[in-house]
């Protein structure tokens, strides 16, 4: 069963993005911007579900749902930007982290490394403290859309790995 939480319904409101592809080019000159992605889990009842937030207006990708997180600022660790991201945007307070993947993508607006990491160990209720829509999904079953290219990579899709976690 699909949950949504939200401080506001801003999904309705948004037209839907056209859809775009995710890619990587080694030759892009632009400076690469690292960040901290979180995927945070959980065990509801016997279902895994992983956390989605959409993306607010006035941002790339305005309107598409990606797991939470932002910029590593310099001298910090990816451990460090989890936590600082996820407490500013959702309220949580990240216990730990687990590395799960890293993927680079060139995007019209960035050249990005995406520090994919996992936690389960968190506590407090997510509140969209940006205005952001957010909602738990199961990895096999997701309702949100669309989503960010980058969820969508071929061949090896951070959605394809989830769905053979359970937690």
């Amino acid at each position: 069963m699909r949950k949504i939480l939200s401080g506001a319904a801003r999904s309705e409101r948004l037209a839907q993005p056209p859809t775009m592809t995710a890619t990587f080019d080694p030759n892009d000159p632009r400076p690469v911007t690292r960040v901290a992605v979180v995927i945070i889990e959980r065990n509801l009842a016997g279902a895994y579900e992983v956390l989605f937030a959409q993306r607010p207006e006035g941002k790339p990708y305005a309107g598409h749902w990606e797991f939470p997180g932002g910029k590593i600022e310099p001298g910090e660790s990816i451990t460090d930007a989890a936590i600082r991201e996820i407490k500013e945007e959702l309220g949580l307070q990240i216990s730990s982290v687990e590395q799960f993947a890293v993927e680079r993508f060139s995007y019209p607006h960035a050249h990005v490394e995406l520090n994919f990491v996992t936690s389960a160990q968190w506590s407090g209720e997510p509140r969209g403290l940006e205005g952001q829509a957010f909602a738990w999904q199961s990895p096999r079953n997701i309702s949100v859309a669309p989503l960010l290219p980058a969820l969508l990579h071929e061949p090896k899709t951070i959605l394809r790995k989830l769905m053979n976690r359970t937690k």
